[in-house]
C-alpha cells in the first residue's frame, strides 16, 4: 500500500516526539502499517479499531496531534466523527484516508476543514507531508488557546469593580464619566484603572482595547 520515501520527511518529525498521531481504521493491516510509518517517523502512533474506541479513549495532556481518519467504518462513518469533533474547543486535524472516495466525499470533508484526503494505495511521502503540516496547524491551534485561556484568567483575576471599570474604558468613556456612571469619585477610578491595566498585563489604552475584543467584552 506504501511505497517508501519517509526518510526525509521522517527526519523532520524526529524533532518532536511529543506529538500523537492516532490511527482509525477498521482494517488491521492498514493500522499496523502506519503505526510503523509512524513510529519510524518520530511521531507517537495510537490505533483504533472504530469511532468508537476513539471517542472512548482516556483523555491525555494537551499535546500537539492529528487523526488519520477512514471514511469508511463499521460504526460511525469517519464524516459523521469529523462532525462530532468540529464542537471541541481546539478541533483535531484530520487526515482523511479511503479506497473508496469520490468528489462530493472528498469536497464535503475538506469545506469541514480536513488538513488532506488521500485515497489507497497512497505514497508515504504524500502522507508524512500531510501529517507534518496536521501537526503544525494543531500547534498552532493549541498556543492560541493557550494565549486565549491566558487572558480569560487574568480577566477573572480583576475585582468586581475593576472588571466594571475596565468595560466602561474600553467602550470610550473618560475617568470622571465613568465616575459618575459607577457612583465612584475620579480618583478612584484611575486606581482601579490601574489595577486593571497591571493584572491583565496591557501596556496601553489601545492593547487593553484588544484584549477586550478578544474576551468578547461589549465595546
Amino acid at each position: 500500500m506504501y511505497t517508501g520515501g519517509a526518510a526525509e520527511l521522517g527526519s523532520v518529525a524526529m524533532s518532536d516526539e511529543a506529538s500523537v498521531v492516532f490511527i482509525v481504521d477498521d482494517d488491521v493491516s492498514v493500522r499496523e502499517s502506519l503505526e510503523l510509518l509512524i513510529c519510524s517517523s518520530g511521531w507517537r502512533p495510537q490505533t483504533f479499531g472504530s469511532a468508537k474506541e476513539f471517542l472512548d479513549r482516556p483523555q491525555v495532556a494537551l499535546v500537539s496531534s492529528c487523526l488519520i481518519l477512514d471514511v469508511n467504518l463499521p460504526d460511525l462513518s469517519g464524516l459523521d466523527l469529523q462532525s462530532l469533533m468540529a464542537n471541541e474547543r481546539t478541533p483535531m486535524p484530520i487526515i482523511f484516508i479511503t479506497g473508496y472516495g469520490d468528489v462530493p466525499m472528498t469536497v464535503k470533508a475538506m469545506k469541514a476543514g480536513a488538513v488532506e484526503f488521500l485515497t489507497k494505495p497512497f505514497d508515504d511521502e504524500e502522507l508524512l507531508s500531510a501529517i507534518t503540516l496536521a501537526l503544525e496547524r494543531s500547534k498552532t491551534a493549541l498556543a492560541l488557546d493557550s494565549e486565549f485561556q491566558a487572558l480569560k484568567d487574568r480577566h477573572t483575576s480583576l475585582s468586581r469593580r475593576e472588571q466594571e471599570v475596565m468595560t466602561l474604558v474600553v467602550s470610550g468613556l473618560l475617568n470622571k464619566q465613568i465616575g459618575f456612571e459607577l457612583g465612584i469619585s475620579e480618583i478612584t477610578v484611575k486606581a482601579h484603572r490601574g489595577q486593571a491595566m497591571r493584572k491583565m498585563q496591557a501596556r496601553s489604552l489601545a492593547q487593553l482595547v484588544n484584549m477586550a475584543a478578544r474576551l468578547g467584552i461589549a465595546q
